[in-house]
């Protein structure tokens, strides 16, 4: 499987080259163009109930769908929902956290699962619940606005909006809570921040969707009432 990334960062689209009767998983709608001998299968992965586990707390979608290349250079371009950008990890017995949303697809021997990250960040918006990527592979991650690549060294820490989080490996520790006193929390307009402690690699995102959504809603035209008053 090779994979190219064009037109980042601000609306990147995954270029993949299958071999014959390789495979790839990706999100529901995330297809933009294939090769016409492609075959497509649509499922619940991982069964039932860890579909509705990922679907539910991680904010992906419940069906997966499966791309076979029937030929040795069969491609498919991948795009996630928002402008952004897309990255390639390469996973070697590996786990790596995910945020809702930023998971693109990924190679076979490589299983995605929801995490529930405990009740201490039940507050801690995309943070409260991460999904779990493990195993061996190529997986695809996306983001809202540019992705940022930090590595944390052991013992070092750093705070993160939440908003602001892509990804990060499973090794590093973390703890969700309020960016100051409340005061800061309620009008600052951080919220609650992720104070991640390495080592480690993070992947941060440019643009958060809840700041973005915090703008945009108060700016939308108000529903007009008519009365019919009989005249």
């Amino acid at each position: 499987m090779q994979v190219e990334i064009l037109y980042r960062p601000s609306y990147s689209v995954a270029r993949v080259l299958l071999e014959r009767k390789e495979k790839i998983q990706a999100e529901a709608g995330a297809m933009v163009g294939m090769s016409p001998d492609m075959q497509m299968e649509t499922e619940a992965k991982g069964g039932f109930l860890k579909s509705i586990s990922r679907s539910m707390f991680g904010g992906e979608s419940f069906f997966m769908n499966t791309y076979t290349g029937e030929k040795d250079g069969d491609r498919i371009l991948l795009a996630p929902p928002l402008p952004g950008d897309v990255a390639v990890v390469e996973l070697n017995n590996d786990s790596l956290l995910v945020q809702s949303g930023s998971y693109l697809a990924s190679s076979e021997g490589i299983q995605v699962d929801t995490k529930w990250s405990g009740a201490k960040t039940f507050f801690g918006s995309e943070g409260l619940i991460m999904l779990r990527v493990s195993g061996s592979g190529t997986l695809i991650i996306s983001s809202y606005g540019a992705i940022h690549p930090m590595e944390l060294n052991a013992g070092e820490k750093y705070v993160v909006d939440t908003g602001h989080l892509v990804s990060f490996e499973e090794q590093i520790t973390y703890n969700v809570k309020k960016v100051a006193g409340w005061k800061s929390t309620l009008f600052s307009g951080e919220g609650l921040v992720a104070e991640l402690t390495g080592p480690g690699n993070i992947n941060l995102q440019s643009r958060s969707q809840d700041s973005f959504l915090s703008w945009l809603i108060p700016r939308l035209p108000k529903q007009t009432t008519y009365v019919n008053t009989g005249d």
